[in-house]
């Protein structure tokens, strides 16, 4: 198609034209049948194209940008009852009520939008069958959400992740990858989620390990302290999991981190400690 396409940096539209990256692409969805992709950020469907000739039952592309019908409406001709385009923003459109529900998410998703954007993946897909994402996201993004313990990138994310399932990094990705190339390098990771299928979505959770970060210099039992529970109860909560008085947030294990979470919300009665 011989179109002039003006990328708008904005939308961080810069779009994929490496043919190695397509295919580790599909390789880490291994995509069947029995699956329902959700793709965020057609674009002009280089990737669309490809998981469309996968045995996938159905495909739903979210797009932001009407400019791009061009690219994208002929793939709705040409499979019919078998792909949808959603014209709308992502941290926006309500993903629990696409039909069929997405079990499989791929995506070429912008920086700024990337810690929302899985939050908002996992509250509202992980609970109704989500079992894989791939996203290709900005190098020092899929740092943070790898990060293992006692790593200043380790954040919220990240611990809620591994606590729902594995991420692997499958590999890193060269801004010439990419038209118009951006400035930094990118990483494809693979997210399988495992476990705690509702754990994004738990409100209580969220407010907890935002606390646990809300102020890395701080001991984290100071930072809990925030939340509402004496100093003696937590004391003894941290006494009891084995857990020092001065560890910082980072430092603690996914699974402790859990365990902590747990015991924090038996000695803190429900309507003091939801949020507002």
């Amino acid at each position: 198609m011989d179109r002039k396409f003006e990328h708008r940096k904005s939308l961080g539209q810069n779009f994929l034209n490496n043919a190695e990256v397509l295919r580790r692409t599909l390789m880490a969805g291994d995509l069947s049948e029995n699956d329902v992709v959700l793709e965020i950020g057609s674009g002009q469907g280089v990737l669309t194209r490809q998981i469309l000739q996968s045995p996938v039952s159905f495909v739903h592309a979210l797009e932001i940008d009407r400019r791009l019908a061009p690219w994208l409406l002929p793939l709705q001709e040409l499979h019919p009852g078998r792909f949808t385009i959603h014209w709308d923003d992502a941290l926006r459109s309500d993903f629990a009520a696409f039909s069929p529900q997405p079990n499989k998410v791929i995506a070429n998703i912008p920086y700024n939008i990337t810690s929302n954007l899985f939050w908002k993946i996992l509250t509202e897909l992980a609970p109704a069958g989500l079992v894989k994402m791939v996203m290709l996201i900005q190098k020092e993004a899929a740092e943070r959400l790898t990060a293992p313990s006692s790593a200043k990138e380790r954040g919220p994310l990240g611990v809620t992740l591994e606590l729902m399932g594995y991420t692997k990094t499958i590999m890193k990705v060269s801004p010439g990858s990419f038209t118009p190339p951006p400035r930094v390098w990118s990483e494809l990771i693979c997210f399988e989620l495992r476990q705690n299928h509702n754990l994004a979505a738990d409100p209580e959770w969220r407010r907890f390990i935002s606390a646990c970060f809300g102020q890395r210099r701080k001991k984290l039992i100071n930072n809990l302290k925030l939340l509402g529970l004496e100093t003696g109860k937590l004391t003894c909560i941290f006494n009891n999991l084995g857990i020092s008085p001065a560890v910082r947030a980072e430092e603690l294990s996914a699974e402790l981190c859990l365990n902590l979470f747990n015991s924090f919300m038996k000695e803190s009665p429900a309507e003091e400690f939801k949020s507002d």
